[in-house]
């Protein structure tokens, strides 16, 4: 039985978009409220770092409003457009890419809608959606961003002279002759090049009047439905090309009724907002224009609420268990903790898997992988799971890190400090401080916030962010006697807080502070000869 059970953990399908949308569909868990604050008709912004979620929720969501009645568009902005690297381009000015990324994005839009009412064409009028497809059809050829234009004038002139002697003596016809010659030769040229060329700072005009109008007799002809539009994966976007995108949003879908706009997006790879002065800006306004309260990096955190998490993970494996090809259901476990019991040697194991995977499905499983491989035909225990989490680790999470030194010296600087000196697994930030650096170890997961917005009463107005170390910067030490002693350390010694509270009463051994750091990078900055 462990056999076919580990061999069903193998064929797991690791990445959302590597399904087919049935099986999305199937094994998707809902991590409550999650669908409920998604299914919401208002725009949204759903944050949430790679691998916890964002696509197979918004797939999910896209089956849920379809089976409604409802129109609803997935569009992947890593397939937006036809020339590969062409937004990205720094040799290509930014009114040339965000030009064509605004019209390749409207143009999917476009094609989702067409593809939709051609498929549904017994509860579409197709008639009388063809003038307004057209329109937005059109419209996709008036987008343009401009830049500032500067005009360059060459002017080049130029002078050639020369003179020519000759001389020449002979006889002809008996008779001495001499020749003497000469010639001179002058040319000048001029000439005047006009060139125009892009420079500045980009602005954005873009013919919003005629592709929102477009969208709005759409909407009107599909009447009583409603058209979800769903972007994934926008933080492929240059950061650069960000803010005009969102424009395009802003002011031509945004403002209709009838109309939802969903964004996925990576919070530490997104800029959807440029101020232009007195109070006017490009862009999408948060909190204004769209709402940004749902962030899957708040679900399924073992350390929040270890139940919850256990329940999750229980049933996120049941059901991609059951979607594997060539299963025999019949025989196997019926339910998820039927599978948990025959699957894993204690429920501690799997306990044990819940908090290795620290809240990310696409770690959960590729942790699940690595220890079904060394398990083979036993149930998998705690020491399988502490070796496919040190190999995960490693191979996924500790290779990006390498490759930025800076933010691998301040990990390196953090696992001394946290679990070396302290002994502890995380530790407090203030809310106010934005470091660079601890953004790029969260976007890599290798730290994962807890829970924002905790107070002390002896630092009364200062709030911190609570941040945790991953499972696998101290898997190695969990069997000696360096290992943690606890969550977050407080100010007695050796004691320890499992579950972050709200507030405390003392925090001071708890706070990270970055300037030791900074001061200790400044340091050996200045001595290196």
């Amino acid at each position: 039985m462990n056999e076919l059970i580990n061999d069903a953990f193998l064929h797991l399908t690791r990445r959302a978009e590597g399904q087919d949308r049935q099986k999305l569909v199937e094994t998707f868990v809902d991590a409550a409220p999650l669908m409920t604050l998604l299914s919401t008709p208002d725009h949204q912004i759903v944050y949430g770092r790679r691998g916890t979620g964002k696509t197979h929720a918004l797939l999910y969501l896209q089956d849920l409003e379809l089976r409604a009645g409802h129109i609803a568009v997935y569009v992947d902005m890593r397939t937006i457009g036809s020339t590969g690297g062409v937004y990205s381009d720094p040799a290509i000015s930014i009114a040339e890419r965000g030009t064509r990324l605004l019209a390749d994005t409207l143009s999917a839009i476009h094609e989702a809608i067409l593809e939709y009412a051609l498929s549904s064409s017994h509860n579409i009028d197709l008639a009388a959606l063809t003038g307004p497809m057209d329109s937005l059809a059109e419209g996709v050829t008036e987008v343009a961003v401009v830049g500032v234009i500067e005009n360059e004038t060459i002017e080049s002139a130029e002078t050639n002279r020369g003179q020519f002697s000759s001389a020449s003596i002979g006889v002809k016809d008996g008779a001495l002759q001499a020749q003497l010659g000469n010639a001179s030769e002058s040319s000048s040229t001029s000439g005047q090049q006009i060139r125009s060329k892009q420079s500045g700072t980009a602005r954005n005009r873009v013919h919003f009047g005629r592709v929102g109008h477009a969208f709005k007799e759409v909407l009107a002809r599909i009447a009583p439905r409603r058209l979800w539009i769903l972007l994934d994966e926008w933080s492929v976007v240059p950061l650069e090309l960000q803010p005009y995108l969102a424009d395009l949003l802003r002011r031509s879908v945004l403002p209709h009724r009838g109309l939802t706009l969903k964004i996925g997006a990576i919070e530490q790879r997104t800029r959807l907002h440029i101020p232009s002065g007195g109070g006017e800006y490009v862009g999408i306004e948060v909190g204004a224009d769209v709402t940004a309260d749902l962030n899957l990096d708040d679900f399924m955190v073992f350390d929040n609420d270890s139940t919850r998490a256990t329940n999750f993970f229980q049933d996120m494996i049941f059901k991609h268990y059951q979607s594997v090809d060539g299963v025999d259901l019949s025989s196997g476990p019926k339910t998820a903790l039927d599978l948990v019991g025959k699957g894993f040697t204690q429920r501690n194991a799997f306990e044990e898997f819940a908090r290795a995977s620290e809240g990310v499905p696409r770690d959960a499983i590729n942790i699940l992988v690595l220890a079904a491989q060394r398990a083979l035909t036993d149930p998998i225990s705690i020491p399988h799971i502490r070796a496919a989490a040190k190999t995960w680790y490693q191979r996924d999470k500790e290779a990006a890190v390498i490759a930025n030194n800076a933010a691998s010296s301040l990990l390196h600087w953090i696992i001394d400090e946290v679990i070396g000196h302290r002994r502890s697994r995380a530790f407090l930030l203030r809310t106010d401080v934005r470091h660079p650096l601890i953004d790029a170890l969260f976007d890599a997961r290798v730290l994962h916030l807890l829970k924002k917005s905790v107070s002390a009463h002896d630092q009364p107005g200062v709030r911190y962010d609570v941040y945790k170390l991953d499972f696998g910067c101290y898997v190695d030490l969990l069997t000696t006697a360096k290992a943690p002693g606890g969550l977050l350390p407080t100010d007695n010694e050796d004691e320890f807080v499992d579950v972050p509270p709200d507030d405390y009463r003392a925090i001071r051994r708890a706070i990270l502070d970055l300037d030791r750091f900074e001061g200790r990078v400044g340091s050996a900055t200045a001595t290196t000869p």
